[in-house]
């Protein structure tokens, strides 16, 4: 007979797993809880972590959670939903959003009671993402506004503090835009299929029409099959990661940028085959219109020739202290210090101890049976035993790190706002230090986009009457925090700027990879270690949406296999709630960000005990 568990939590959890079993309908469902991020999968549902203490917040927001999952569950065809989806990015977002919105609702109309526990997951999430500090529109997801709209349209209920404000940000224009489909929406919950009809005519009316992709219910008979064939599929393999059934809209919307867009099985299968197809369509209009061979403008990627980007000369490459004046960096540096003071002694203790490393492989770096350095007190047994025996003599090498340069690449992205880049700030500062202690030049690099969609890169494309697959296709910015000769003394300030407002917006990973790249590669150490922080795979909505689904993955993977493949550079990777294993081949994930600064050491620390000259080094000592 087992014994009798002494945790208070664990009645709660298994109350709470036979009414989630309930109300989803599903008597077979899994459900657990953990520490990681909530998620469902095939018969698998994770919920939060309710700890001893049951505080009133976590059972809330487990019980929100749950239930927010069971709806989608009980309410919820998979192969419809997969049948009426747009294939753009944000036309996707709003669609998505929409659709847990409609089970929600559902749910508040049957059981009331669920309509508060999904308030404390709402809440949460708002908090989460700081959706009660924004003012500006842009800055705001649409298509979780979208959500919001309707799901207070359909219940009449009040929306929490942070999500309402995102609501009542988009409503006038949402109303303005779409305000009789909203209307035909809430009319529909209950039938699947004439909601997500009524879904595409909303995004229609809010300017995203060319996103819709074809229309399902004009399919031919071929194409029926294809799709109900697909549908099946979806129903067997669809699975929903993240923090909630409304992660996928959060994670597609250009304002918030989150990072799991491209993660879904069945959408990187859809995605590769629409890059055959542009591929195929791209050649078919080089050949009609061809240049002479000589006027061919030199490639923008040396990973992936084919790899176009419509207008370069808004870019930028710009120093930190160019985008913020002297006393603005302080503020914000002080702000940084001021957010992260609780956790600044477990960084120092984790540098210090790869600090420790190092030295101890310094230290202990010597050359033996030399004719001339230090007597080597070790080997005088053998001159005592036999008196024509040479002497002996050590010499300690030069420091190993000297000749070595590591970069830090961090993802500055909308999706790392607030803690997450925080903590990717204060590791990279402690890191730059402990680094330079043990005389190893670091450089600290930043990547994002300088306008939300597109900026003045679409702004062109638009007046030039959209030419067809113009690659990327908004405004670069790539930031200089700490240059490998400058002192952290003089940088210090210049990662506060990663706290400015406005500052973090798209990721277009693969180019900002190539440029760091590039920047060791003109070095003159002998050792170049590139490390990449980014919680997610790239996205910028403005390109996306004009260019085969997955343009930005391939274009990242290409330069990654390049980079690999060179090996003038070691390439290592840290995904922040996000799987980069499947792009980078020496990689870490971390779920919770405060794991970043443990994980930054340990990598580095790896690298440095596993020295690829060391070993011919060694060798070459043994054959003297």
């Amino acid at each position: 007979m087992s014994k009798p568990s002494d945790n208070p939590a664990d009645p709660f959890k298994k109350a709470l797993a036979e009414a989630t079993r309930a109300m989803a309908g599903d008597p077979d469902l899994s459900v657990g809880f953990s520490v990681d991020p909530p998620g469902m999968s095939n018969e698998t549902m994770r919920l939060p972590q309710v700890t001893r203490r049951m505080t009133r917040d976590e059972v809330m927001l487990a019980r929100g959670t749950a239930d927010a999952y069971a709806l989608r569950l009980r309410y919820h065809d998979a192969g419809l939903h997969h049948r009426y989806a747009p294939r753009g990015d944000i036309a996707a977002a709003l669609f998505e959003s929409m659709e847990t919105a409609r089970c929600e609702a559902m749910g508040a109309r049957a059981m009331p009671g669920t309509a508060g526990n999904i308030d404390a997951r709402i809440a949460e999430e708002a908090r989460r993402y700081g959706y009660a500090e924004i003012t500006d529109q842009t800055k705001a997801p649409m298509a979780q506004a979208a959500g919001y709209l309707l799901r207070h349209l359909a219940t009449g209920r009040p929306l929490p503090g942070g999500a309402q404000n995102v609501m009542d940000l988009w409503r006038g224009f949402l109303e303005q835009s779409a305000g009789d489909a909203f209307e035909e929406l809430r009319d529909n919950l209950g039938d699947q299929r004439a909601f997500a009809k009524a879904a595409r005519h909303v995004i229609e009316e809010l300017g995203y029409g060319d996103q819709l992709g074809d229309d399902p219910d004009e399919l031919t008979e071929d194409e029926e099959e294809d799709e109900s064939a697909a549908d099946e599929d979806q129903r067997n393999e669809e699975s929903t990661e993240g923090d909630s059934p409304e992660q996928a809209d959060d994670d597609s919307s250009s304002e918030d940028n989150t990072s799991d867009q491209a993660g879904d099985p069945e959408e990187m299968r859809a995605a590769a085959e629409a890059l055959d197809e542009g591929d195929i369509d791209e050649e078919v209009m080089a050949e009609q219109a061809e240049p002479p061979e000589d006027d061919l403008p030199p490639p923008h990627s040396d990973a992936d020739p084919g790899y176009k980007v419509f207008l370069t000369k808004f870019d930028e490459e710009i120093a930190a202290e160019d985008l913020a004046d002297t006393a603005e960096l302080e503020r914000l540096r002080a702000y940084l210090d001021q957010q992260l003071e609780p956790l600044k002694g477990a960084v120092s203790r984790l540098a210090n101890r790869l600090q420790r490393r190092l030295q101890a492989q310094q230290n202990r770096a010597w050359e033996f049976d030399l004719e001339e350095g230090t007597l080597d007190a070790g080997r005088l047994a053998r001159v005592v035993a036999n008196p024509m025996t040479p002497l002996s003599f050590k010499r300690e090498r030069d420091t190993e790190f000297r000749d070595t340069v590591v970069t830090l690449l961090l993802d500055n992205s909308g999706s790392m706002r607030g803690r997450p880049i925080s903590i990717a700030a204060i590791s990279a500062d402690v890191l730059a230090r402990t680094l330079e202690r043990c005389q190893v030049k670091v450089e600290i690099l930043g990547f994002t986009t300088r306008a939300w969609k597109g900026g003045q890169s679409r702004e062109q494309w638009l007046a030039q009457q959209r030419p067809a697959l113009p690659g990327r296709l908004n405004d670069l910015r790539h930031i200089i925090y700490k240059s490998a000769e400058a002192p952290w003394r003089r940088s210090r300030a210049n990662l506060g700027l990663m706290m400015k407002e406005g500052l973090l917006k798209e990721n277009i990973d693969g180019e900002a990879l190539e440029w760091a790249h590039r920047r060791l590669t003109g070095r003159a150490e002998a050792r170049r270690i590139l490390m990449v922080i980014s919680d997610g795979a790239p996205v910028d909505d403005s390109t996306l949406s004009v260019n085969p689904a997955n343009y930005l993955e391939k274009h990242l993977r290409d330069v990654i296999a390049m980079i690999e493949r060179r090996r003038a550079v070691e390439l290592i990777a840290i995904g922040i709630g996000h799987d980069v294993t499947r792009y980078y081949s020496r990689a870490v994930t971390i779920t919770d960000v405060e794991q970043l600064a443990g994980a930054m050491t340990e990598q580095l620390a790896a690298l440095f005990d596993n020295d690829p000259g060391r070993a011919a080094r060694e060798g070459r000592r043994g054959r003297r």
